[in-house]
């Protein structure tokens, strides 16, 4: 059963939601014991059967494949490797690059006395999941105004090198049309909206 309502927690599991360009990654990286990259669970191009619609990726409206769509995750393997780190104390992810959309090889990943900070654009798939199978975990969602988000992910994304630039122009635009909407599944989904200075606070005392 999960115990998101619960302020201060020890140990244990943190799902960590947000729009994507909105700190998951660096709160996870600061605080996590491991940080758990559920973005490393993406499906890889080569997935994607354009001539079979059963086997094809969702696509956007202007026609490219749409990887903010959960179909293009592997929630099954996200949620495998949370299990066995926590039960075993170790797990194996995939090395996944973004820019080219495949796996490149794999890392090992070890419990370093929790907490475990999960997190990626579809950390709101996994609380219905978690909840069924009886994995505890707090879920946490970053408040922060969308313009912010907006304006540090299109930076993030144009450093790194993601994508094509009119590709990350788009998405952009389209992420901040739909950001209520992102942050209202998240919400339903049996997250709690935190600023980001109280997260930090949550996530040092643990």
């Amino acid at each position: 059963m999960s115990t998101a309502s619960s302020e201060h927690p020890s140990g244990g599991l943190v799902l960590l939601g947000g729009a994507s360009g909105s700190g998951k990654s660096y709160l996870a990286r600061t605080y996590g014991r491991p940080h758990l990259l559920l973005d490393s669970f993406y499906r890889e191009i080569s997935e994607d059967q354009k001539a079979d619609p059963q086997r094809s990726f969702p696509r956007t409206a202007y026609g490219e494949i749409d990887w903010d769509h959960p179909r293009t995750w592997n929630a099954r393997a996200a949620v495998d490797a949370i299990i066995e780190l926590r039960e075993t104390g170790r797990t194996r992810v995939p090395d996944y690059s973004i820019t080219t959309s495949s796996i490149t090889g794999y890392v090992d990943l070890e419990l370093a006395g929790g907490p475990i900070v999960a997190e990626g654009i579809f950390a709101a798939e996994l609380p219905r999941i978690l909840t069924r199978l009886g994995v505890d975990f707090q879920a946490w969602y970053i408040d922060q105004h969308q313009l912010t988000t907006a304006a540090r992910r299109l930076a993030r994304d144009l450093a790194e090198r993601r994508k094509p630039v009119p590709f990350l122009v788009q998405r952009g635009w389209s992420l901040l049309r739909k950001e209520r909407e992102i942050r209202d599944h998240y919400l339903e989904a049996g997250f709690t909206p935190v600023p980001k200075g109280e997260l930090h606070r949550r996530l040092a005392a643990r």
